[in-house]
């Protein structure tokens, strides 16, 4: 509110002095005394080429509009005010339209930094504010309610820049404009729009209206210090025009440089001179695209024959689009006039204060201004503009014209609108995604007569070195090594990083000076951790940074990674236990317990099955119950070695006997196999294998120092902290392993997979690899934010890492042969090599079913063997439950439980299901006849 104080009182102030000063005052045209006049203040710098054109559309929309409505009931009154190019001389300008003549509406002013002095008047006095040529976006409608723009604002075309810097693949424009309200408006829309295309802004080029030549080409010159090639001119026609001369003038206009317009310097707003037009080839810029109407066509007809007429005699610009705003305001605004136009509310309500207070009392307020402002907002007609539809209190484009200045012309190479992005022709009945591709646009001719178009940065014609960080390594010197001459104390670099970072310079289109700076301090020691290192990337203090630098998603979001040139991942080393076959219990190893447990039971069951087949019609599996166990014992655990001789009777037993003989011939295979392998190849194991035991038993781990493989441990892992050591070389890992947790040293390793190769390659027989691999994305090299050099760098890996015979010359260079560790992988023995049953649990399936099966089968046929008769049964009692028990004491009688005996042998003889007893024919009874052998005594049981 104090701003806009202060700016009123400047206002008041200037309208005090213009009392005593003479105003250039006309009117266009004159009045109508037959007709009701609605006076509108025109305020616009009327010397100004733009003003010629302005003041002559404004002519034209006034005598067209009331050529084609002679019957309307109201004119406007134009009163016109040169307010030149100053702020002060346009609100004082205000000040005395609305003080003295009281004009309901005024036009213009010119400039945004004058409309802001006359916003506030506006709302002051209720006068809508229309203005056609003001586009700032630091001026909005929504703001200021009596501010209407009848024109675009700047802010919208960003949207199409933006996709024109996306189409190309450029990472990095310079902002060259104008230190203005109208350059400075635009510039915060422009970082949004680039930014959301993943382009930076790493310099801003500010050029003030009051500079002369030999300041810009000072500009100039600190431009091509630098190594972005891509810019983007925001400026009006006035200064725009000397800066693309002097930049021609500077070999600025040559290949490899790309420069891109805003609306502002093309020929549809405010168009430049010839000598500039000819100064600007190559160039690309965006305008609003008009539609192809014929009453445009008609217009530009007249324009061009008043433009020879008034040429013969007083100097003429081309006709522009803010004079085709202009047409289309006074248009607008003759019809809101004819609407609402109220005679009783014509004059200002005037309060009743002296004129001489330094406040803006005296002036009045229209009541007319308020309707007029309504009904503007409201209309909606299709003028020579394009539609006119004031939704926000602006114009709104529909899409904007890419062009290529050509020579003398501006040929259109595509469109933009904001749902379809780019594409070569405008049609707006196809719809398709939105896309930002320099296919959907036509091939420019770029700056230097060339078709290729510019890669948008180069490295700077003033010879200054890339700056690039490197690391300074205690261990694991492979990879990058710094050496100090003693003598000169000029240090000297190798290493596996170092000669892939040369080859990728050699892939390069283009040379890259650079400079390597270690990373040290003034002892020429570490000055941090790798973090640390390339955090310097984000301070500028480097470059890039080369080294051993692992891409993880922490560091990406303040360095930018190139493609991984190598491999990577964290895992972990534990040191290897004694072999295996100083074990006395070494035979037990081929099988787990598992399956030792599960074979046990299996030989068991089968000879059980065998007893039970054949016991009752083999006398070779009878005897006393002890015996008759051990042999059962026996006979199943002898067909290990195939040494059973007992006969077989049943041929049950024979299909149980060939399926589990084919059981026990794999089981053997495969345990001596197993136990041979144990037994010939030296078998080592791991002491840990297990990362969470690591944790549960509170041992100590090691890492590498200053690499990011701690953050890991703690944050992913959930180690504690106070459990974890530093070290910086295989020396130091190998000691401590050695040692182990509970003296002084560690438990195991942690660290990435390129730096454990190297540390097994030496100790391959002491330490083992085990656990899962934490996958990372590898080693790359690390530039700033947004920096053009990681997509070329990308590429430059890809075509090295492809070449296999170059990259194995330099890994062959840095690493030793492995092949002392080749087989160790396959000497690992760990718990979960024993053979399980899982390995063989098809077989005891198909032996538990075979054998399950044949049970059944005999079990079934004995009871219908012996099922009892009618005549067997006590009378009262035929239920099937008594039929089964009694069945079932039958199967157990004669197996064993009674029979015929003499000592400890007997035999059952089965007989028919039913016989009569001839002593009594009146008895039903059940007749179990025993043939007895000789020398045995008999026993008949007979059941009545």
């Amino acid at each position: 509110m104090e701003g806009q104080t202060s700016c009123l009182i400047l206002a008041l102030l200037c309208f005090l002095h213009l009392t005593s000063s003479s105003i250039g005052i006309s009117s266009v045209p004159e009045e109508n005394p037959a007709k009701e006049m609605i006076r509108v203040g025109l305020v616009f710098s009327m010397s100004s080429s733009l003003g010629k054109v302005v003041e002559n559309c404004i002519s034209m929309a006034h005598s067209d509009f009331y050529g084609a409505h002679p019957d309307y009931r109201t004119r406007l009154s134009l009163l016109v005010r040169d307010a030149k190019d100053d702020a002060v001389d346009a609100a004082s300008a205000v000040v005395d339209l609305m003080e003295n003549d009281e004009v309901h509406a005024i036009l213009g002013p010119e400039w945004s930094s004058q409309a802001k002095f006359v916003i506030d008047l506006g709302a002051k006095a209720r006068v809508p504010i229309i203005s056609f040529s003001a586009t700032s976006p630091s001026l909005s409608p929504m703001r200021s309610h009596y501010f209407v723009r009848t024109a675009y604002n700047d802010s919208s075309q960003v949207g199409a820049l933006a996709a024109v810097v996306q189409a190309y693949g450029w990472r990095e424009i310079t902002l060259v404009y104008e230190d203005t309200d109208y350059g400075n408006g635009l510039v915060p829309y422009l970082v949004d729009a680039f930014q959301e295309v993943d382009a930076q802004i790493p310099y801003r080029s500010v050029i003030p209206p009051s500079a002369k030549d030999v300041d810009i080409v000072k500009e100039l010159n600190k431009l091509l210090t630098m190594q972005t090639r891509v810019f983007l001119v925001h400026m009006t026609a006035a200064i725009g025009s000397r800066f693309f001369v002097l930049a021609s003038n500077a070999k600025m206009m040559s290949e490899e440089f790309a420069w891109i317009v805003t609306d502002g310097l093309s020929s549809s707003l405010d168009p430049v001179s010839s000598n500039a037009l000819n100064s600007m080839r190559g160039v690309l810029g965006v305008r609003p695209h008009l539609p192809p109407l014929e009453s445009n066509r008609d217009f530009e007809k007249r324009w061009t024959k008043l433009r020879a007429e008034i040429n013969s005699h007083n100097e003429i610009a081309d006709l522009s689009l803010f004079g085709l705003w202009a047409y289309d305001t006074v248009t607008a605004l003759a019809l809101v006039g004819e609407r609402a136009w109220d005679p009783a509310l014509s004059r200002y309500l005037k309060p009743n204060t002296s004129r001489n207070n330094l406040n803006f009392s005296s002036m009045g307020i229209s009541e007319m201004g308020p309707k007029l402002l309504e009904h503007i907002l409201s209309i909606n007609f299709q003028g020579l503009s394009g539609e006119f539809n004031l939704r926000d209190g602006e114009l709104h484009p529909t899409a904007f014209e890419i062009f290529n200045v050509v020579g003398q012309t501006e040929k259109i190479i595509g469109y933009w609108t904001s749902g379809q992005g780019l594409s070569p022709e405008l049609n707006s009945s196809t719809k398709v995604d939105y896309t930002a591709s320099a296919i959907n646009l036509k091939a420019p001719i770029w700056p230097g007569h060339t078709r290729k178009p510019p890669k948008g940065w180069v490295m700077p014609i003033s010879g200054k070195k890339l700056k690039i960080g490197v690391p300074k390594k205690d261990g694991f010197s492979e990879f990058f090594k710094i050496e100090w001459d003693p003598h000169t104390g000029v240090p000297s670099y190798s290493g596996f990083v170092h000669d892939m970072f040369l080859a990728r310079l050699r892939a390069l289109p283009f040379a890259v000076p650079y400079q390597y700076v270690p990373f040290v301090n003034e002892s020429r020691q570490s000055e941090g951790t790798y973090d640390d290192m390339l955090y310097k990337i984000k301070l500028q203090k480097f470059e890039a940074v080369v080294g051993d630098t692992t891409i993880v998603a922490d560091r990406s979001t303040y360095v930018d990674f190139t493609l991984p040139y190598s491999e990577s991942g964290v895992a972990m080393v534990v040191a290897i236990k004694d072999d295996e076959r100083r074990n006395m219990w070494v035979f037990l190893k081929p099988l787990s317990w598992n399956l030792w447990l599960t074979t046990g039971l299996a030989f068991i069951s089968t000879g059980l099955v065998v007893w039970l087949l054949e016991h009752r019609t083999n006398e070779e599996f009878r005897g006393r119950r002890s015996e008759q166990i051990g042999f059962l014992l026996w006979f199943s655990f002898s067909t290990l070695v195939f040494a059973h001789r007992e006969k077989i009777a049943n041929n049950l037993t024979r299909l149980v006997l060939i399926v589990w003989v084919f059981v026990v011939l794999i089981l053997t295979q495969s345990y001596t196999a197993n136990l041979a392998s144990f037994l010939t190849v030296q078998r080592l194991r791991p002491k840990f294998v297990d990362v969470q035991d690591l944790i549960t038993d509170r041992l100590f781990v090691g890492y590498q120092k200053d690499s990011f493989v701690k953050g890991l441990l703690v944050r992913q892992l959930k180690f504690n902290e106070s459990r974890l050591i530093p070290y910086g070389s295989p020396e130091e890992y190998h000691e401590a392993l050695s040692k182990g947790s509970d003296n002084g040293g560690v438990a195991a390793i942690f660290d990435e997979l390129p730096y454990m190769k190297i540390f097994l390659t030496r100790y391959c027989n002491k330490y083992q690899m085990v656990g899962p691999t934490y996958k990372t994305d590898g080693f790359g090299f690390a530039f700033p934010l947004g920096s053009p050099l990681v997509s070329h760098f990308s590429r430059a890996i890809l075509n090295v890492t492809q070449d296999k015979e170059k990259m194995d010359a330099i890994e062959r260079k840095y690493f030793s042969s492995q092949s002392s560790c080749q087989d160790q992988d396959a000497a690992i023995l760990s718990d979960n090599l024993s053979l399980s049953v899982d390995s063989f649990g098809g077989l005891f399936i198909i032996t538990g079913v075979v054998s399950a099966s044949s049970v059944l089968v005999y079990v079934a046929s004995f009871f219908y063997s012996h099922w009892p008769c009618p005549s067997a049964i006590r009378p009262g009692d035929s239920s099937l439950r008594s039929k089964l028990s009694e069945t079932a004491n039958s199967f157990f009688r004669e197996h064993g439980l009674i029979g015929f005996s003499e000592g400890n042998r007997s035999e059952v003889v089965p007989t028919s299901r039913c016989r009569s007893w001839e002593g009594s024919p009146d008895s039903d009874v059940e007749l179990m006849a025993r043939r007895p052998n000789e020398g045995q005594r008999p026993v008949l049981i007979i059941h009545v």
